[in-house]
């Protein structure tokens, strides 16, 4: 038995249903459980189409579809992480790396002055701020993707959700470093709490602008048929 439009989109429902929010995702396992109860019908043709469906939702388990979301989130994740971290190696070489290592001088050096430490708190405070504020923006971005195509994908929500509260918590957490500047003059101190500032602003840049302005690029490439849907 070939199902039908209706019963193909009774699918979809279905999965939204067991709290299968992202469109790719859906899809997938839409294609799965057709395919299955295409297979089941045919050894059990007086089974009617909700109780083939079903029973191939039982063997997903108890935990029904979360196991493949989870599979599917960490398949994307190492994706989105690859994505990072080549556009951060950029920044290691010439001539991105003049404005890294500039970066890296002027942290070091206001920390080598004798100033009052709490200039460098409330320097990172500021930054945590502008963060936050750009962070905000991916958010109410998302959201008008959402409403304006009606379909969420993984790596768009990982892209404009998950990457900038990453950075918020990584910027949250090196403004509690600097504080140990308080407690030592070390010259590792130094090094090391300005290479941390260094590279977390290099993330932030990176996940709250560049990727985000690649986002219709790296979805097409993840999604074949992402701009199709889209343009429709």
């Amino acid at each position: 038995m070939e199902l039908s439009t209706e019963q193909i989109q009774e699918l979809y429902i279905f999965t939204r249903k067991h709290y299968v929010e992202y469109y790719d995702v859906q899809t997938e396992l839409v294609d799965h459980l057709a395919n299955d109860i295409e297979q089941i019908s045919e050894e059990n043709p007086n089974l009617s189409f909700e109780q083939a469906r079903d029973t191939s939702f039982k063997k997903f388990g108890v935990f029904g579809f979360m196991d493949i979301v989870e599979s599917r989130q960490k398949q994307l994740g190492k994706k989105y992480n690859k994505i990072l971290w080549s556009i951060m190696k950029e920044w290691f070489t010439i001539p991105k790396i003049m404005i890294t290592a500039s970066i890296f001088m002027f942290f070091y050096l206001l920390m080598s002055l004798n100033i009052n430490i709490h200039y460098l708190s409330v320097l990172m405070l500021i930054l945590a701020f502008i963060d936050i504020f750009l962070a905000s923006k991916l958010s109410k971005k998302s959201k008008k993707r959402f409403k304006d195509n009606n379909k969420k994908y993984l790596l768009e929500d990982i892209i404009f959700k998950v990457s900038a509260f990453s950075s918020v918590i990584i910027f949250s957490n090196i403004f509690n470093l600097s504080a140990f500047l308080r407690y030592s003059e070390s010259l590792y101190t130094k090094v090391f709490v300005a290479s941390l500032i260094t590279l977390a602003i290099l993330y932030s840049y990176i996940s709250l602008i560049v990727i985000p302005q690649k986002a219709e690029e790296l979805l097409q490439e993840t999604y074949p048929e992402y701009k199709f849907i889209n343009n429709l």
